[in-house]
């Protein structure tokens, strides 16, 4: 085991062909653009890793999602930059991904547990997409939350941003797994001990094939979703205003109809 690598916000640890990518924001490792970014420099080293395995440190969960600070109109385009390049990358990479998901999980959080090939679940894990409630929407989860859990499914999720247990993500194919809790980064080592058994390169090339299913364009979508994003919802006054409420710490007042 190679010694670990610490880049700020986030730790990386190789272990033979995998790299074990350990979220480390206390108290909920919240992703800043700073974290984001060093998420993308670390995925750009990692071109001769087979697997990636995320997980987040400390007890209190896996992600509760983006920096709402780095939502304001003069940041988000940075932020959103820095963080769709993650899941350009994890897209066009050919690495297998596991998310080991603990305590919360949520927002940006959530997008970036469920984009993951496999995510396995502790059983009082918690997964959402409550961007609604700050007035705005999640860019990733609309383009894959229809193709994971189906167009009502994602629609109730990001619709009312409310949360749910691992097992109800579990029935909507959000989850891989669901184990008991402490057990998931075991579970994680078993998954991995597993695939490390297989042909790396029928593994690569099947996931190839499954992610291009239907012709299947994500950086398209993510593309016209961010435009989108930026053009409009950033542009409305309530936007603005959920954001600011949220970092006030008081209950929002919609102006915008």
């Amino acid at each position: 085991m190679e010694a670990p690598i610490r880049a700020g916000s986030i730790v990386v640890l190789r272990e033979g062909n995998a790299a074990f990518i350990t979220l480390r924001r206390p108290p909920l490792n919240v992703m800043d653009t700073g974290m984001m970014r060093e998420l993308g420099d670390a995925l750009e080293n990692l071109n001769d890793a087979q697997f990636l395995i995320f997980a987040g440190d400390g007890s209190r969960g896996f992600s509760a999602g983006a920096e709402v600070a780095d939502h304001t109109p003069d940041r988000v385009a940075d932020m959103l930059g820095a963080f769709h390049r993650v899941f350009r990358l994890l897209w066009r990479g050919n690495w297998i991904s596991i998310a080991v998901v603990h305590g919360v999980c949520l927002g940006g959080g959530c997008e970036l547990a469920t984009f993951c090939d496999f995510v396995l679940a502790e059983e009082s894990a918690q997964f959402g997409q409550p961007e609604i409630k700050l007035g705005c929407f999640p860019p990733v989860a609309l383009v894959t939350l229809p193709r994971l859990a189906g167009p009502r499914a994602a629609a109730d999720l990001i619709l009312t941003g409310r949360t749910i247990a691992a097992s109800e993500a579990r029935s909507l194919g959000l989850v891989t797994r669901v184990v008991k809790d402490g057990e998931a980064a075991a579970a994680a080592k078993s998954l991995l001990a597993e695939l490390r058994a297989l042909s790396p390169i029928v593994l690569r090339l099947t996931r190839r094939a499954l992610l291009h299913d239907y012709n299947f364009d994500f950086e398209g979508a993510l593309d016209s979703t961010e435009q989108f994003y930026l053009g409009h919802l950033m542009q409305t006054t309530d936007a603005a205003e959920g954001i600011r409420a949220f970092l006030e710490k008081r209950a929002p007042v919609w102006k915008d109809c």
